[in-house]
């Protein structure tokens, strides 16, 4: 995916931190209204996790993921030579 801006150990986290929050939220040991909200959270924590990317990081220009060093294809795109 080219927008990816997690890198691997983010979304190793955040799988895991969702998945506790879903569980915690499904399983009814939260109050009522706070089992909802951290399902909710934990299923969007979670699908940012499985998808790699986190519109927040977008939003401010944050990247976790390395990108590997080497040449750019694009980098070159308006010279002419």
């Amino acid at each position: 995916m080219t927008f990816a801006n997690e890198g691997d150990s983010d979304r190793g986290i955040r799988l895991v931190a969702g998945a506790a929050m879903v569980g915690l939220g499904w399983s009814g040991v939260l109050p009522v209204t706070l089992g909802i909200v951290g399902f909710v959270v934990g299923a969007i924590v979670s699908a940012t996790g499985i998808i790699g990317w986190c519109p927040g990081y977008t939003v401010f220009g944050f990247s976790t993921r390395k990108v590997a060093t080497g040449y750019c294809l694009h980098c070159d795109a308006g010279r002419r030579s």
